[in-house]
């Protein structure tokens, strides 16, 4: 396709004469690019006069394909041997005039327009910084390199900034660099003639590309965004810079490195530099604190340049100005750096690469992220045009009418609707971006009403509300907080369990950003601290899980516990610290604890799902940690000794149903094949080693890390209790389980299922268990037994709470022996509490009246004991100690009208399962 087929607008003449004599000087055109070098010399005076500086190379030139003719001037940069300086300000003169003509024809798009100068501009970096360091590499200045590692510019790397580092540098835009040297090539005795050699290099290198001569410049360029510019040289250490940026950096450093690049020098070293740098960017919690950060700089850089006026068309600042073009690329970085962290689709350089991410993501809308897209090419391109006008690194439109006319005809508009377009694009930017930034206040905010003044004044001295900027958040948050209190059944006992969440909490600025940002979430708090103080509680010690609630998935349907293992076994993969993996896997599974918590109290799950998920979380958090384990112990004791081990999910986790405060029943069971030792460098008697691997799995679900613990863990279920090894050889197991084992063991067999482990030997384990279950049965024996440990457990748990549905005859756990009992009687294999109920059924020749109690009784204990764990944690649900809040949780989970009406629907139930059991099994109470 040919250049004039391709012209799809034309600049308009504001000086005719100019115009006139440009198109004379190249009288062989096709009329559309007479038209356009008519337009545009008869507009920018700067063109103009590159147009007839270039008038024999433009006449050729307009004659090619237009990407041959952009890749032939980068080629010419690329190869340059002899006064490269000059033949750079060659390059970069020709480029700048046919960049305008392409880019004022509508040839090329905004993106290929601002590609085409960052393409050049990193090729004549490259050349420049070679040709730099090379010459110090001649000289013998720079230790331990020769020719042979000019390609790699002795091992300087250049970053790119800010425009140039995501493509988006604009017409007369200069260059922003971090020169950075890898310390690790140069012997620690020549690093400081290292260093000098470099600063020289890079001094050198930025006069080559910014000074101006007769035939021009390259490009301007601006090395102040390296650490601490006003104290360090011009190159510094790759070590250096990371020391600073983990000790010093900054919010503006760390999104200024969303854009950042390697560009030239040791490209390679470069992406490493930027790799090392992924945890001070992208931080793994929701960084709504990064958004006053944001806001500040605003309002610092409008401070400085005098930038306070409402948008006009007359002198305004395209770029720092309100509704310009910074704006949008704040809005759009403040949220890439919020939520980047926890999602690597939104690590895109580009702005309208990362509003569109945004959009996807849900982040922003996407009627609003295509406004801001629109917008931001629509600056851009007014940007260009003031800058060509003159050549100047301006965003400032002109500041007269006549002046203005003159960049509206450059491009190709009246004069009046462009202004009009430019003024009405200004202030749909600032409406969209301002509500971001700084939410308005309510209307008429009034102080706080008096009920809540002595509350308010005890927070000020709470660890959440010491610095002043925590304050400053939280006093824009109160007045949404308050209307939420006020919307509560019983206000100040809300307001009782709010300031336990807030006395709890170690610090509040990114929690009450987090909330200023996302209001929806004062609900939720006040929700779960009046319902369910125990949860708000945990919540105060682990606001982060908040992050989970607006990352994007919180209220999409449940993975199952394949996905979820699968998902925490991808997040383990990205440390490779054993201490960070144990800290991520709490991380993780508290957060999809915390889903599973809420979903309960908002009533999108029922008791019977939430038991499940509760389970198939713990259930892939041990899967998943459980190589992580072994790899590292196997890192000093050798691989694991014959076919490996299998984890076993006893009781309730392997019954799968658990509660929000459920610990793990585990045992472990391996097989050493006839393997007398481990093959490590300190090698273990294969007993011991399975002893020990025990006890790492058991330390790195239960010890306390940075993250808090992710389970208590309770191992009394392997055979011989607390007198056997934690680690039973698959031997061992078989023959006490076949000839010695209790009769509660072999109850405690009905419900073992394999969770983590080598699957051939679980799948194995579970065959002997059916077989086991299956074997004929002393039935008096187990009734005897059943009998004498009801008789225990009534004896050691008497119950006599209420609200207690757990402890006591008759109730759950009276239900689950039961259940058990009847599953061994029958040689049933199911591991569900209901399945195995029916098989009870069939054991004591249940009546279809009997086996309906039976199932009422065990879906209102488990309603009961769910919501309870959640409402209380461990502690005691109480008639009164419950809330206004967890009752009514309580009440809407069970069906019933009153706390007292349930009170005595579970005396009544319990009372009537006792004596069921009692009547198949024996008496709860033991004999004198």
């Amino acid at each position: 396709m040919s250049l004039a087929s391709r012209i799809t607008r034309q600049p308009r003449v504001f000086d005719p004469a100019m115009g006139r004599e440009a198109r004379e000087a190249l009288p062989s055109l096709a009329p559309e690019i007479a038209g356009l070098i008519e337009g545009t010399a008869g507009s920018s005076p700067f063109l103009a006069g590159l147009i007839r500086q270039e008038t024999d190379w433009l006449d050729e030139a307009l004659q090619a394909d237009p990407d041959a003719v952009r890749d032939g001037l980068l080629h010419a940069a690329r190869t340059a041997e002899d006064d490269i300086a000059a033949v750079l300000r060659v390059a970069k003169r020709r480029m700048a005039l046919y960049i305008a003509l392409m880019d004022l024809g509508g040839v090329w798009t905004l993106e290929e327009v601002t590609g085409a100068l960052t393409d050049l501009a990193d090729t004549a970096t490259d050349a420049a910084v070679k040709a730099a360091v090379a010459a110090e590499i001649g000289r013998g200045r720079l230790p331990g390199q020769d020719k042979d590692d000019v390609a790699a510019a002795g091992g300087l790397a250049v970053i790119a900034m800010g425009k140039m580092g995501a493509f988006e540098l604009n017409y007369s835009s200069d260059i922003d660099l971090i020169c950075l040297f890898d310390e690790t090539r140069f012997d620690p005795d020549d690093y400081a003639a290292a260093r000098a050699s470099f600063v020289r290099a890079v001094r050198r290198a930025t006069q080559t590309l910014s000074e101006r001569t007769a035939d021009g410049y390259v490009f301007r360029t601006d090395l102040r965004l390296r650490p601490d510019a006003s104290v360090t040289p011009v190159a510094i250490s790759m070590e250096a810079a990371e020391r600073y940026y983990e000790s010093l950096g900054r919010t503006w450093e760390r999104a200024a490195y969303i854009k950042a690049r390697a560009c030239a020098g040791d490209i390679a070293a470069g992406e490493r530099f930027i790799e090392t740098l992924r945890p001070f960017v992208w931080r793994r919690h929701l960084d709504f604190a990064a958004i006053q950060d944001a806001h500040d700089m605003r309002l610092r850089i409008r401070d400085h340049k005098g930038l306070h006026r409402a948008p006009s068309h007359l002198g305004h600042d395209l770029k720092l100005g309100e509704g310009g073009i910074r704006e949008i690329e704040f809005f759009t970085q403040t949220r890439q750096i919020i939520a980047g962290g926890r999602d690597p689709d939104l690590r895109v350089s580009g702005t309208v690469a990362g509003l569109n991410a945004l959009a996807s993501k849900g982040w922003i809308g996407e009627a609003d992220a295509a406004t801001l897209i629109g917008d931001y090419r629509a600056h851009r391109e007014a940007e260009h045009r003031v800058q060509m006008i003159g050549d100047q690194q301006t965003h400032l439109l002109p500041s007269t009418e006549e002046d203005f006319r003159r960049l509206a005809c450059l491009a190709g508009r009246d004069p009046a609707d462009y202004a009009h377009e430019i003024e009405e694009r200004l202030r749909r930017v600032s409406a969209l971006t301002q509500a971001f930034f700084a939410p308005g206040a309510p209307e008429g905010r009034k102080g706080p009403p008096e009920r809540y003044r002595e509350a308010i004044e005890r927070w000020k001295g709470y660890p959440a509300l010491r610095s002043s900027r925590a304050v400053e958040i939280f006093e824009r948050v109160l007045p949404q907080l308050i209307a939420r209190l006020d919307q509560t059944a019983r206000p100040e006992e809300a307001l009782a369990h709010l300031d336990g969440f807030l006395a709890g909490l170690p610090a509040g600025v990114q929690l009450f950003s987090l909330f200023e940002a996302n209001p929806q979430l004062l609900d939720l708090v006040v929700d779960i601290v009046d319902t369910a103080p125990a949860l708000g509680q945990y919540l105060a010690r682990n606001a982060a899980v908040f992050d989970a609630v607006i990352g994007g998935d919180f209220f999409s349907d449940w993975p199952g516990p394949d996905t979820l293992r699968d998902m925490l076994s991808k997040v383990l993969a990205e440390e490779d610290d054993y201490e960070k993996q144990l800290d991520r896997a709490r991380v993780w599974a508290r957060e999809w604890r915390f889903r599973v918590g809420v979903h309960h109290l908002r009533g999108l799950s029922d008791a019977d799902r939430v038991g499940r998920e509760y389970a198939e979380v713990a259930s892939a958090t041990v899967a998943a940690l459980w190589p992580v384990v072994v790899a590292s112990f196997s890192e000093k004791h050798g691989n694991p000794p014959g076919r490996g081990a299998a984890v076993l999910g006893m009781g309730s986790l392997g019954a799968e149903r658990l509660n929000a405060a459920s610990d793990l029943d585990l045992i472990v069971i391996y097989d050493g094949a006839g393997v007398e030792n481990s093959d490590g460098r300190r090698p273990l008697a294969t007993r011991v080693y399975y002893a020990r691997l025990t006890q790492a799995l058991v330390t790195a679900l239960s010890a306390p890390t940075a993250e808090g613990r992710l389970y208590e863990v309770d191992m009394r279920l392997r055979p011989s209790g607390r007198q056997g090894p934690v680690a039973t050889s698959l031997a061992s197991f078989r023959t006490y389980q076949s000839d010695e084992a209790w009769t509660w063991e072999h109850l405690a067999m009905t419900r073992a299922r394999p969770v983590a482990g080598n699957r051939d030997l679980g799948d194995e384990i579970d065959a002997f268990r059916r077989d086991l279950l299956a074997r004929p049965r002393d039935r008096q024996k187990i009734l005897t037994d059943v009998a004498e440990m009801r008789a225990r457990l009534a004896e050691a748990r008497p119950g006599g709470m209420p609200l207690d549905a757990k402890a006591g005859p008759g109730r759950l756990q009276d239900i689950e022996l039961f259940a058990e009992t009847g599953a061994l009687l029958t040689g049933s294999a199911e591991r569900r509490i209901a399945a195995q109920l029916q098989a009870a059924g069939r054991a004591f020749g249940l009546s279809e009246t009997e086996t309906g109690l039976l199932d009422d009784a065990l879906d209102l204990f488990w309603r009961v004991q769910a919501a309870a764990r959640l409402v209380a944690g461990e502690g005691s649900v109480k008639t009164e100690t419950t809330g206004a809040g967890a009752g009514s949780f309580l009440l809407r989970e069970t069906g019933m009208k009153t706390v007292e009406a349930l009170e005595d629907r579970l005396t009544e139930l319990s009372g009537l399962v006792a004596a069921l059991i009692t009547k198949h099994v024996g008496s709860p109470t033991r004999s004198p």
